[in-house]
């Protein structure tokens, strides 16, 4: 035993550790340990001294840590100083320098910083200084809600040329004067512009605003109070020249609508054109000389007020011409046979003398506005109107195609027919998600006007109504059909189990009585039902048959 402890190396270690576990082991041979126990109280020593250890590391890496984020805290600030006042970063430490320890590096940090807050203090006293000055002067000569600053001044940019902008701002308000001067000539320019146009002495409106403007030999006076007058009198010309330049538009709107109204010849037009042209202008787009005059004003007016004379000697031709427009305008919308009845006899009352022709006429352009509006409201649903129609005449097609033994033969052209009927029976399928949102819409459309929808003279909803009952009454002879069919296949299972698969003579003849006369039956319905296809109202098919003269129907234009 004391062999073994003589060679364990804790014996060996000429420490104080040494030394102790020396004593340790003498101890431990007199009590009598034994080796088993020695291992563990040997085994604890050494973690109580890793505790010890960890500790200790643990609070040196605090304190680097620390030392760490007080040079990174330093080397932030700084260089946030040095990005704000637009200068290159300073680096402490040089990348070949010999590395050192990190109270070192931060001893040599916290200088430069110092120095760098003081030159940041330095910087935004000369900016806040000129900051004052811009503003003390800005609130002398600008309004109370002018803002000097487009961008808010802060320490966020304390560069030398944030420094020298503001000087420079500083700099052109003290030049104020000569700004005052262009602004003036900006006005004088303007001003003589808008005389020029509306034909006025610009000399004299000078000398109404101060005589000093319209002298070339004394200094112009460009007081507030001069550049007041100047701005007040541009807004008060620029005012007139709209007023003329909109009466000139109306001119020039009820000459167009004369041209137009009785054809008159290019050649007449053409003296008037520059006026025409400016129909649709804007004030600054009016730039040609004495254009609004007043001379000029009442040139026009004389020739639109001959345009006038001219058109009541042809009265009667224009109310020929404004009826068949409106007739036109009308048959577009479908509003045929809503007869109006300022125009009955109107011709009849303007050769009697019975009624004026002008006011007549007026009538009737009224009315194709009003039809133009209507029209308009009715768009929407004229559109899935036709939709509906093309609906129902591919339906009545398609019932035809299916009457037609014939039409599997493989003959020429029958697989075009087939697609058609195959593309027709999708059609077919939409037709009654057609009629309902056609009905909801011409619904909304009633309430909305509280008036009923028409088209040709007839209720659109009655229309659709007796379209769908006709429609219904088909599905209901087709059901029948089919539980027609039901009970006589239904009647030929049980005589054929009561009689066999061979029946005799007389049940056999008795049963196809009774099929025959069921089967005559069927058919005389499906004939009356089943076999007609649905059509459209008459007045729509009228209607239809009339506009398809000009237009190709979908079977020709298969074929």
């Amino acid at each position: 035993m004391n062999g073994h402890h003589s060679k364990d190396p804790l014996l060996q270690m000429e420490t104080p550790c040494g030394a102790l576990m020396r004593e340790l082991q003498v101890i431990w041979d007199e009590v009598g340990e034994k080796d088993a126990e020695r291992d563990r109280m040997l085994l604890e020593l050494e973690q109580e001294c890793l505790e010890v250890y960890r500790s200790k590391v643990d609070q040196a890496n605090r304190c680097r840590a620390q030392l760490r984020q007080a040079i990174a805290e330093a080397e932030a600030e700084l260089a946030a100083i040095c990005s704000a006042m637009s200068e290159p970063a300073v680096h402490v430490r040089q990348p070949n320098q010999k590395a050192c320890g990190l109270r070192e590096e931060l001893d040599a940090i916290i200088p430069y910083l110092e120095v760098m807050k003081k030159r940041k203090v330095e910087r935004w006293n000369q900016i806040l200084d000129v900051v004052g000055k811009i503003k003390k002067i800005s609130s002398n000569i600008r309004p109370v809600d002018f803002v000097p600053f487009k961008v808010p001044v802060d320490q966020s940019d304390l560069s030398c040329r944030k420094l020298e902008e503001l000087r420079l701002e500083l700099q052109s308000l003290e030049k104020e004067k000569s700004e005052r001067l262009k602004q003036v000539m900006e006005y004088l320019s303007s001003l003589h512009s808008l005389c020029e146009v509306l034909g006025i002495d610009f000399k004299q409106t000078l000398s109404d605003v101060h005589p000093s403007l319209d002298e070339d030999e004394v200094p112009r006076n460009i007081s507030n109070t001069t550049i007041q007058k100047l701005a007040l009198t541009i807004k008060r010309l620029r005012e007139l020249k709209i007023e003329r330049m909109q009466k000139l538009q109306d001119l020039s709107s009820t000459m167009l609508e004369l041209w137009n109204l009785m054809d008159t010849p290019i050649e007449e037009q053409q003296a008037f054109r520059n006026i025409t042209c400016n129909i649709a202008a804007t004030e600054p787009e009016i730039t040609e000389a004495n254009i609004l005059s007043i001379d000029f004003l009442n040139y026009v007016e004389a020739e639109v007020l001959r345009l006038e004379h001219l058109k009541a000697s042809r009265m009667k031709e224009l109310v020929l011409k404004k009826q068949t427009e409106l007739e036109e305008h009308r048959r577009r919308a479908h509003l045929v046979g809503e007869e109006l009845c300022v125009t009955q006899f109107s011709i009849e009352a303007i050769e009697a003398g019975a009624i004026d022709p002008s006011l007549l006429l007026e009538q009737i352009e009224a009315y194709i506005a009003t039809v133009k509006e209507d029209a308009f409201s009715r768009k929407d649903i004229l559109e899935r109107v036709e939709r509906w129609l093309n609906a129902c005449q591919e339906e009545a097609w398609l019932e035809d195609y299916n009457k037609d033994d014939n039409r599997y033969n493989a003959g020429r052209g029958a697989h075009i027919m087939l697609k058609r009927a195959e593309k027709a029976r999708v059609l077919v399928n939409k037709i009654q998600g057609i009629v309902d949102v056609l009905t909801n819409k011409v619904i909304a459309w009633e309430k909305e006007r509280s008036t009923e929808f028409t088209y040709d003279g007839v209720r659109l909803l009655s229309m659709l109504e007796e379209y769908m009952a006709v429609r219904e009454e088909k599905e209901h002879a087709k059901k029948r059909q089919r539980d027609q069919k039901k009970l006589q296949d239904q009647f030929k299972a049980e005589q054929e189990t009561l009689y066999g698969s061979k029946p005799s003579p007389s049940k056999t003849n008795s049963a196809k009585k009774k099929v025959t006369t069921n089967s005559t039956g069927s058919a005389n319905r499906r004939l009356s039902l089943g076999g007609t296809p649905i059509q459209p109202p008459k007045s729509v098919r009228a209607t239809k048959k009339t506009e398809d003269t000009s237009t190709p129907s979908p079977e020709n234009s298969y074929r």
